[in-house]
């Protein structure tokens, strides 16, 4: 069973910091791409940023460049987002998701909320 689990979410202030982790069993989490996405109340789902396979590569959306990174540890099998200089405007509900183009597949979590507060 593929479970992709997710922590570190809440509630911060404005230009403060959080950590985000995905955490995957059931896959071979070394042959995933990994991303990052959010949602905020009444508005589409959108890319924040993704990273490859070894963690070499990593793109972001131009909303986070320069305040968001992305990284991975395959040994943990775990992705993470780590937040910096947070903005109201971040507020959404995160997901994480991993694509495999070898398997034709992908997987999402549950996703879970982070507030910044002025």
């Amino acid at each position: 069973q593929v479970q992709l689990v997710e922590s570190g979410g809440g509630l911060v202030q404005a230009g403060g910091s959080l950590r985000l982790s995905c955490a995957s069993s059931g896959i071979t989490f070394s042959i995933y791409a990994m991303g990052w996405f959010r949602q905020a109340p009444g508005k589409e789902r959108e890319f924040v940023g993704g990273i490859s396979l070894s963690g070499t590569s990593t793109y972001y959306a131009d909303s986070v460049k320069g305040r968001f990174t992305i990284s991975r540890n395959n040994a943990r099998n775990t992705v993470y987002l780590q937040m910096n200089s947070l903005r109201p405007e971040d507020t959404a509900v995160y997901c994480c998701a991993a694509k495999s183009s070898l398997y034709q597949n992908e997987y999402w979590d549950q996703g879970t909320q982070v507030s910044v507060c002025t």
